[in-house]
């Protein structure tokens, strides 16, 4: 393990779900925080309001895809540690958007790692990769030896982008990896995200709302884990004397409608009378199994899950419950990370 004094870290991306978590995370342990935005002025950072640690980030405009926007800001926060959880997130909206996803992606990542070795700074990199490049996980479980079968724009951008980090690492010695997640959920979420979608309507269902949710396959299955997790095995990724790509995950998959099932019971509901099928929501191809195998990261890193999809549930449905009613009741683990 490397030592730590006062370091500077970088989030490319730092107004997402991962990246404020992150910023909390690295707060705490007394890093000086920088985080990216495509147009910092304009944007609000609610998530980080949320965390209540807006004031001691330091907030940046970057485009990713443009390389002298990186270069500048690089140059600009002359960071020790670069976090990159920029780019298009959406696997749906990948199938709307393939262009800008594949240029937010992998360029966005090329133009990082070129900046860092055209700089020749010594700054460790991390980049957020993704369990969608396996595809299907029919048999077994994925680690960090299983072939990649994206099926998706986004899974092949994110499949590129693992590539470019081997590839930098090993060509130009960076201390380069690559953090394999599989889906962490939290409330800091969109509701684009179908665990949102489904934990907001339960809870306004609950609370007299008369909405129904839609939703497409019910059958496929995932590991779901907590994202405030998660941030710390990328953290402890970077600590490592050898740059390493790891699994991520809880190692615990069930299907979609297992989460819809424990959302609406949480309320006191039955599922059944308020969810439909909408065949529009149904993706061109889709991945029916996630399954994971994230011993490495335990053996390696000493990195554990706190909550696997059960609590995941818990969590994001007390925080729903309280934004339905008003509540100012303080959350339990919600905010802070390991």
């Amino acid at each position: 393990m490397i030592t730590q004094n006062t370091r500077r870290a970088l989030i490319c991306g730092v107004s997402g779900q991962d990246g404020s978590y992150l910023a909390r995370l690295l707060l705490d342990k007394g890093y000086e925080v920088w985080g990216t935005s495509r147009d910092a002025q304009a944007m609000t950072f609610s998530n980080l309001s949320r965390l209540g640690i807006l004031g001691r980030v330091r907030t940046l405009s970057m485009a990713v895809n443009d390389f002298r926007s990186v270069l500048q800001t690089i140059t600009s926060s002359e960071p020790d540690e670069i976090y990159n959880l920029s780019g298009q997130s959406s696997v749906g909206l990948s199938f709307e958007q393939p262009v800008e996803t594949l240029e937010s992606i992998a360029i966005g990542t090329l133009n990082l790692l070129e900046a860092i070795r055209f700089l020749k700074r010594p700054a460790r990199f991390y980049n957020a990769g993704s369990s969608e490049c396996f595809g299907d996980i029919e048999a077994g479980a994925a680690d960090e030896a299983t072939p990649f079968h994206p099926r998706s724009p986004y899974a092949v951008a994110k499949v590129t982008a693992h590539g470019l980090v081997a590839n930098y690492r090993e060509a130009y010695g960076l201390f380069a990896c690559t953090g394999i997640l599989f889906n962490h959920e939290s409330p800091l979420r969109p509701e684009r995200f179908v665990t949102q979608k489904i934990v907001r309507a339960a809870a306004r269902i609950a609370n007299g709302g008369s909405d129904k949710l839609r939703l497409g396959n019910l059958e496929i299955y995932r590991d779901w884990g907590w994202a405030p997790d998660y941030v710390t095995a990328m953290w402890l990724m970077l600590q490592q004397n050898v740059a390493e790509d790891f699994v991520i995950a809880t190692g615990r998959t069930v299907s979609l409608q297992y989460f819809v099932e424990k959302a609406f019971a949480h309320f006191g509901l039955d599922w059944q009378r308020y969810v439909e099928s909408d065949s529009s929501l149904l993706r061109p191809s889709d991945i029916r199994f996630g399954r994971a195998n994230p011993a490495k990261a335990a053996r390696l890193l000493g990195w554990q899950h706190r909550l696997d999809v059960d609590g995941v549930i818990d969590e994001m449905c007390v925080v729903a419950s309280n934004e339905q009613t008003g509540s100012s009741e303080p959350p339990t683990i919600l905010w802070t990370p390991r």
